[in-house]
């Protein structure tokens, strides 16, 4: 066996192709063919040439097969090791590393025969060439058939393609939600007077198409369409936005362009993203939370996605530059125009630099596989106003004071601060945290006016809990509260607790199942306040 291998090893690379057909089907399927391509290619461009026997660290001229070894390579010149200097000779050889041995041969032999050096194949050689080329021809005339019937559906595919630049990606997801609770969370001391929390099931839904297109491809430029007629579970239904849901998106399934972005490399070691609209920091830059910061796949709650320090961009526009001048750290830095209108109005107070924005900059530090910790820091400024224009510190996360301490219309600017790490004491196991100190000034009324806000959160993803590929998720923190102040501003009375428990069930690698419980206790910091709670079950379709 080990004589016809070597033997083998000298002849053609349409043996090599045969070999690897003989006693299985080829794949019918155009990707599965062009998997195998693609696969030949990597684990031949894994190996290297050499030109001795002696260049392979674990040969020895004590094995049984130095000698065929070092004819190959001294006849030849085409046998192959790998980049570390190893041939691994103990080790199965693979179908993908076989074709690449004998092509190599082959190319040898083609050249010795047509540079008038064929002394140096011996009749031997040939005859072994030809009575390979016989006994196989009925499986090469098969393989040949093959390939022209690949050729000419891979050209009818090209033909008919979408876009020859861009793929449409998509997720569409059902949510069935209520909030549960004896009344409506208030900020006052008497919440007797509170309404009672009415809240049916409802029946949700959000669709997102992207289309990402490349056109040198190192870059991305993405269009993505949304749509979607959630109503948000917050103020308006349970008297806070404690309560909201990570994946909400309301307008009455109206199509909308919600995010349009571009990104590429500056150079090898610099990434640059430039957001026209829809920015967002936490798909910029590292959130220090894999497994939910995903809207589709990730926690089901708002809070729970990950630190509110990455809400700052607002949907807005502006330019994200990502550097990682070494393989343990990576430095990012951001500018947005915070809202989605705001910097293509050319009014006073508004524009790419006259309104409301953010300055953010993040120092990430990986020093293993399993540990990551990143220090983030914000400065933002925020107009104020009605609406859309009023200030929202957190990204509607925490309570109403900690989001406006000094009212939604009075302009404020605010210096954040944040620590997120994630730590993987197992392939399974993911634990991850963050925690965040906000100081923020009034511009306007009494500007004497300054308040305080804290917040923490952690979370556990366990990866194939009771099933493989099922993750069992739980996130407890402290939502944005008020913690102290000047000129009237005080710290809130108690303390909410964000608690959060979620199965993510995979019925395929396309559709993704996820119920779970959200529970809020003293909601907006106010332990006179009932407990609410909020059982979602979330199916998510990607394709």
């Amino acid at each position: 066996m080990t004589k016809l291998f070597w033997n083998v090893l000298k002849v053609s690379p349409v043996i090599a192709a045969t070999l690897l057909s003989a006693n299985s089907a080829l794949a019918n399927e155009v990707n599965q063919q062009a998997t195998s391509v693609a696969q030949l290619s990597q684990e031949a461009n894994s190996i290297g040439q050499v030109t001795s026997v002696s260049q392979f660290s674990d040969v020895q001229p004590t094995d049984w097969a130095f000698q065929s070894l070092q004819s190959l390579v001294e006849r030849y010149g085409c046998v192959a090791g790998y980049p570390n200097g190893t041939f691994r000779g103990n080790r199965a050889l693979s179908r993908y590393e076989f074709a690449a041995g004998l092509n190599a041969c082959l190319d040898r032999v083609n050249e010795l025969i047509a540079t008038a050096t064929a002394d140096m194949v011996s009749k031997e050689d040939l005859a072994t060439l030809q009575r390979l080329q016989e006994e196989f021809s009925a499986e090469l005339a098969t393989l040949r058939g093959r390939v022209d019937a690949l050729e000419a559906r891979t050209a009818e595919l090209e033909a008919n393609q979408f876009s020859t630049t861009t793929k449409l990606r998509g997720e569409a997801i059902f949510g069935v939600s209520q909030a549960f609770g004896d009344k409506q969370a208030d900020q006052n001391n008497n919440p007797d007077d509170n309404p009672n929390l009415d809240s049916n099931i409802t029946f949700s839904n959000r669709v997102r198409l992207s289309l990402q297109s490349s056109f040198t491809g190192k870059d991305m430029l993405q269009t993505r369409l949304n749509a979607g007629n959630f109503t948000s579970l917050n103020t308006n239904v349970t008297g806070t936005n404690m309560t909201q849901l990570g994946y909400e998106s309301g307008g009455g399934n109206s199509v909308t362009i919600d995010k349009l972005n571009y990104a590429f490399n500056l150079s090898e070691k610099i990434r640059v993203r430039i957001d026209a609209t829809g920015g967002e920091l936490n798909e910029n830059v590292n959130v220090f939370n894999p497994d939910f910061a995903s809207s589709g796949s990730g926690a089901l709650s708002r809070y729970g996605r990950f630190s509110p320090i990455y809400r700052q961009a607002g949907d807005g526009t502006g330019i994200t530059v990502n550097v990682n001048p070494q393989g343990a750290l990576n430095l990012s830095a951001a500018y947005f125009a915070t809202g989605r209108n705001n910097a293509a109005n050319p009014a006073d107070g508004r524009s790419l630099f006259d309104g409301s924005n953010t300055i953010f900059g993040q120092l990430a530090f990986k020093p293993s596989k399993s540990f990551n910790v990143g220090l983030a820091y914000a400065r933002t400024y925020q107009r104020g106003g009605t609406g859309s224009d009023a200030v929202n510190l957190f990204g509607s996360t925490g309570s109403t004071s900690a989001n406006r301490p000094f009212g939604g219309d009075t302009r404020t600017e605010a210096d954040n601060y944040g620590l997120q790490l994630s730590f993987n004491p197992s392939a399974k196991v993911t634990l991850g945290g963050w925690v965040g100190y906000t100081t923020a000034n009034a511009l306007t009324g009494n500007t004497n006016r300054d308040a305080d806000m804290f917040y923490w959160g952690t979370t556990l993803g366990w990866k194939d809990f009771g099933r493989e590929g099922n993750t069992l998720g739980l996130v407890f923190g402290q939502p944005p509260k008020v913690t102290g102040g000047s000129g009237g501003i005080t710290k809130e009375a108690s303390t909410s607790y964000h608690l959060e428990g979620l199965y993510k069930m995979k019925v395929s690698d396309n559709i993704l199942i996820t119920p779970g419980l959200l529970v809020i206790f003293n909601p907006e910091h106010n332990d006179n306040n009932d407990t609410i709670y909020v059982g979602t079950l979330r199916t998510t379709f990607s394709f």
